[in-house]
């Protein structure tokens, strides 16, 4: 066997491993900019806006106001976080990163699952972070519906790594989440994250209904017992996610093929 082949020789899964995927987790915690729109943003938000004394004695569902803007902000900024991680190979490209990568025995695919894996956890830890805080300030709602309500924000901000990947790969890297964070605030205004969609009117609401932020806010806010069309809601959470992995993948597969 040459010695070309033993240098080629891929690693198990592609090159996907714990170590692999901790320095990444690492590398992302030392950007300050990350850390404050990924954990202290939203948490903040929280503070700013669900912590008055009438929405602690108002009742929403199973909780209060106050859980009910815990819940909308725990999804916010889940997906924040993981559009933040996901776009983080805009960077990468420009740098030329990826391309070297491309040079190595490591299998593309194992590179984006590990940017998609970083994403999550940096949801995750979003999604703790607010949840705690909420939960010290007042918020009122049933553990294991605070626990549901955490849970569902969490897996459906994967809809948003793959659109932080899809746009990650479409869009220069100059920049990139100062042009995401403003797009993600709109579309949590749209779809009716931060002002339920009965109160936008019929046609904003029937706008929010095509928007990606609609079926995970309407899904997340489930366990509060807020009225929903579940049915409506996960088909608008797959149909994005589709979308969302299919422009990566295209994106993807052309950036790869140049080098």
């Amino acid at each position: 066997m040459s010695t070309t082949a033993l240098d080629r020789r891929v690693p198990p899964l592609g090159g996907l491993s714990p170590t692999f995927l901790r320095l990444e987790l690492r590398r992302m915690l030392r950007n300050r900019r990350t850390v404050v729109f990924t954990l202290v943003m939203p948490a903040a938000f929280f503070l700013l806006f669900g912590t008055s004394s009438s929405y602690r004695d108002q009742s929403a569902g199973a909780g209060n106001v106050t859980a009910y803007v815990m819940v909308s902000m725990a999804l916010y900024g889940a997906m924040v976080a993981t559009t933040s991680g996901g776009a983080m190979v805009a960077t990468e490209r420009a740098l030329g990163w990826s391309r070297q990568l491309r040079l190595t025995p490591l299998n593309p695919l194992a590179y984006v699952d590990v940017k998609v894996c970083v994403a999550m956890v940096l949801g995750g830890a979003s999604v703790v972070v607010v949840t705690v805080v909420g939960r010290l300030s007042g918020a009122s709602l049933p553990w294991d519906r605070a626990l549901a309500c955490a849970l569902l924000a969490w897996v459906c901000s994967l809809v948003f790594a793959a659109f932080g990947l899809f746009m990650g790969y479409l869009l220069p890297s100059e920049n990139v989440m100062q042009v995401l964070g403003p797009v993600l605030a709109v579309l949590a205004f749209a779809g009716g994250l931060f002002v339920p969609v009965d109160q936008l009117g019929d046609v904003f609401g029937t706008v929010a209904q095509l928007t990606p932020v609609y079926g995970a806010a309407e899904i997340v806010r489930a366990p509060l017992g807020a009225d929903a069309n579940l049915w409506v809601a996960a088909l608008n959470v797959l149909v994005w996610l589709g979308v969302f992995v299919g422009g990566a993948v295209w994106r993807f597969r052309r950036d790869t093929a140049r080098v």
